[in-house]
């Protein structure tokens, strides 16, 4: 792709919705599993009933038609050359409200997302090599990270996420960055096919605890993966045993519903036993800060300040032990 390519011209987003993932298949021809996870998410996209898509349509057709390129090597990607109305765009992306993964930069355009992914980037890039894979993201998100893993060499990412927004957000980075081998498709992964899908690398980052059964999702994930790849798990993990080697929390956790189980490291590495993988390496632990997942005027809701005990920030609202991740890098 010229970086001076009109973005009209390579596949304008606004109005192509019914033609967002007819490329993906040619990107991997003989693999029919991808064949078939295509269709299925533009059969979703198509007859999705979300009473906000009108809305997000009319947002993505209201983009700006400006200079295609991509500089994704970098804190917030920079996708598209700047536009000569800055604000109005602005304006346009707020629409697209909340923006939670990221920085990035779109047309000129910086959005200060909730989520600061690239501390999360630096904190997995040391411990990749990522060079002509194609890449599996569950949870993707907006697909931020799927720049990133471009820019670090892979060939094709596949990212799923049912939050329709969020595929919007990719559609209007899409319209920037123009036919780029990185897609968001509107799917979890309860809606995927069962493997073998031949992956190189599997990311599942901030998905397993949001999942009743852990080690089914491990095992789902390892059907994904060629014979030797490679799994790039982070989840929220218990600092120590007080809450025993498994905490299931009576309602909610940092005030989030759908938190079904949060182990130990030693728990979860007999999970990956459990789910069939052979070695997993301990990359990295570190506990969530406010300034890494904070409220911007790009996400106006809550954030992780609220969800930490107003007088011991070492525990969330619910009393339970605060966020803490681990980064673990699975072999099958």
């Amino acid at each position: 792709m010229s970086p001076t390519s009109r973005c009209a011209d390579l596949q304008p987003c606004a109005d192509t919705l019914g033609q967002a993932y007819a490329a993906l298949p040619q990107l991997w021809q003989e693999n029919t599993w991808l064949q078939d996870v295509a269709a299925r998410a533009q059969v979703l996209l198509d007859e999705h009933p979300h009473g906000d898509l009108k809305a997000w349509r009319g947002a993505l057709r209201s983009l700006p038609t400006v200079d295609c390129a991509m500089d994704a090597d970098r804190a917030a990607p920079r996708l598209g050359k700047g536009t000569a109305e800055p604000q109005h765009l602005r304006e346009v992306l707020m629409r697209l409200h909340p923006w939670r993964k990221g920085p990035l930069e779109l047309g000129g355009v910086l959005i200060d997302t909730e989520w600061r992914s690239d501390w999360k980037w630096q904190r997995i890039r040391p411990h990749l090599d990522l060079e002509a894979q194609r890449v599996l993201d569950i949870g993707c998100g907006n697909g931020y990270f799927g720049w990133r893993m471009l820019a670090a060499g892979a060939r094709l990412v596949v990212g799923v996420d049912p939050t329709l927004v969020y595929v919007m957000q990719w559609l209007a980075c899409r319209h920037f960055a123009g036919n780029a081998p990185n897609f968001v498709l509107p799917l979890g992964i309860e809606h995927l096919p069962p493997g073998p899908a031949g992956f190189d690398s599997v990311f599942s980052m901030g998905v397993l605890y949001h999942r009743r059964d852990p080690v089914e999702h491990l095992q789902q994930i390892r059907a994904l993966l060629r014979p030797d790849g490679t799994l790039v798990l982070e989840t929220l993990v218990l600092p120590d045993e007080k809450h025993g080697p498994v905490l299931v929390p009576e309602s909610r956790y940092a005030r989030m519903r759908n938190v079904w189980a949060i182990p130990t490291i030693d728990r979860l590495l007999a999970w990956l036993r459990e789910a069939g993988f052979k070695t997993s390496q301990l990359a990295d632990v570190t506990a969530t800060a406010v300034e890494e997942q904070r409220s911007t005027q790009w996400m106006r809701f809550d954030s992780l300040a609220e969800a930490l005990h107003p007088k011991d920030a070492r525990q969330t609202v619910e009393g339970y032990p605060a966020p803490t991740r681990a980064l673990l890098m699975v072999r099958c």
